[in-house]
């Protein structure tokens, strides 16, 4: 699931909160309109990270996208909000909040729009990468927003509020989008976003006032879009684009074709252009001694390696539940609920375990928790539900949850004073790319062992698939887990120290 955990008192992408309280009109106790609308535009954000998932198998059909093109719905999507996050946060620190959020928001409404409207699978998957787009610049600004706008306890409620969002965007997102797929079709979990998005727009002009978010001014520092590191920004998205267009090719190319390698090389030369660019840049988007810092880029590798394996898992069992053992849309979204509970319920455990254990001691079981769980779902494919998925997936679901805090506390801990907007943005975004290079990998592997075209002419290879890709993921979390016993700090967070579901 697209779920993962930061402190609830940081800040996500480059927006940092006001020291204080707001001055002028603003001082003093503030109405929770603001939060409402604002809450209302990053549910919609969050539920469409999820509620796609389960439309899958419909928009294949409807469009007749192949197996490999299928993906790209998924992962253009959290490619571009995961690439952009730090990029979108810095305009907010630049541009101001409400500027940005209106801009977001009127990307992704009209993106939505776009989707639901698609005709062929290129206009679909166009559609998705503008979406992302509008989310990249939607989140932090509405984050830079809140923390803008409120101050002391009402600041500390509202970002637990804005932590809450994810985990019923998660629970819902499975449910909505296979009740509208079965009742009013794969279009519709799109084209809902379009009065929710207007109705958001209007109101936002009126609740939040044009201060709120306004970007600080800084002498000596030249200000507006020259702060902007767009060029690192476009480098990091090509980059992992040629990676995954290389990795959706083999299926049809094999890995060891002149064009993977090619594509592969591109993406590794684009990445290094972009480590590079951040060296030469005035104002990068991730300072090169952001790398020198263990516990931090430990804690960005384990979250990108555990969300890959988390939402490879949902994108696998979509497919499994609907075109092997016949679930409707609906009962393929009420299944996967006991998964996101289980990271619900396992994610609280460490919110207790941390204090007591500390960050590598929780990352390291919670990987070999979901190496299990993977394992099994590897070891049992061609099985039914209760049998063979459900375990699986509760063991994967709770092992996640263990994860996610441990590697947030690992990343945070290494964040200076002033610095931990930065480290919360990056922890967001290897969250994000990590999704999309989950999709990408398991739906590689996957239709490496399938046959036949279309989805429904793979299904018979689909069980094959489903093994090969969570003996994989099995692995990688195998590997994750030596990584997090040699990386990760021996942190122990304050007790009482809370998470939240991002």
């Amino acid at each position: 699931m697209l779920i993962s955990h930061r402190p609830r008192t940081r800040q996500h992408g480059r927006a940092r909160p006001q020291a204080g309280p707001p001055s002028g009109p603003d001082h003093g106790r503030q109405p929770w309109t603001a939060l409402a609308v604002l809450g209302a535009a990053q549910f919609m954000v969050i539920l469409d990270m999820t509620v796609v998932n389960v439309a899958l198998p419909s928009i294949s059909r409807s469009l007749d996208i192949s197996p490999a093109g299928l993906p790209w719905v998924v992962t253009t999507y959290l490619l571009l909000t995961g690439g952009l996050m730090l990029l979108g946060g810095r305009a907010a620190d630049v541009l101001g909040g409400r500027p940005m959020f209106l801009a977001g928001l009127a990307v992704f409404t009209l993106a939505s729009l776009a989707s639901g409207l698609a005709p062929a699978p290129a206009a679909l998957i166009a559609a998705r990468g503008a979406q992302g787009l509008g989310a990249a610049l939607l989140s932090p600004a509405a984050l830079a927003v809140i923390t803008a706008r409120y101050a002391g306890a009402q600041r500390t409620a509202a970002l637990a509020a804005w932590g809450a969002l994810a985990s019923g965007g998660a629970a819902v997102g499975v449910v909505a989008g296979g009740l509208l797929t079965s009742g009013l079709g794969w279009r519709s979990v799109f084209l809902i976003n379009v009065p929710v998005g207007i109705a958001a727009g209007l109101a936002a002009r009126h609740v939040i006032p044009a201060r709120a978010g306004r970007p600080a001014s800084r002498p000596g520092r030249p200000g507006g879009a020259r702060r902007l590191d767009v060029p690192g920004a476009l480098l990091v998205v090509a980059g992992l684009g040629a990676v995954m267009i290389a990795l959706s090719g083999t299926q049809q190319y094999g890995w060891a074709a002149a064009r993977t390698i090619a594509l592969l090389g591109a993406g590794a030369v684009l990445l290094a252009g972009f480590a590079v660019a951040e060296r030469l840049a005035a104002d990068p988007l991730l300072p090169p001694r952001t790398w020198r810092s263990r516990p931090l880029t430990a804690g960005m590798a384990v979250m990108l390696g555990a969300t890959g394996i988390s939402v490879g898992t949902f994108y696998l069992n979509t497919l499994y539940l609907q075109d092997v053992l016949g679930a409707s849309p609906v009962i393929a979204g009420a299944e996967f609920l006991p998964m996101v509970a289980a990271i619900g319920v396992a994610a609280h455990l460490a919110g207790r375990l941390l204090p007591r254990l500390g960050a590598r001691a929780v990352a390291v079981a919670g990987l070999v928790v979901v190496a299990g769980g993977t394992a099994l779902l590897a070891s049992l494919a061609g099985g039914g539900y209760g049998s063979a998925v459900l375990p699986g997936l509760l063991a994967t679901g709770a092992g996640i949850g263990l994860v996610f805090p441990a590697a947030t506390v690992s990343a945070m801990s290494a964040a200076r004073a002033g610095r931990e907007g930065l480290a919360s943005g990056l922890t967001t975004t290897a969250h994000e790319i990590g999704a999309a290079l989950g999709v990408a990998v398991f739906a590689a592997v996957g239709a490496a062992a399938g046959s036949g075209t279309g989805l429904a002419g793979a299904a018979a290879g689909l069980a094959a698939g489903y093994r090969h890709g969570f003996t994989v993921a099995a692995v990688v979390a195998g590997v994750l887990a030596i990584v997090a016993l040699a990386a990760v700090p021996q942190v122990r967070p304050a007790a009482g120290h809370r998470t939240g579901l991002h």
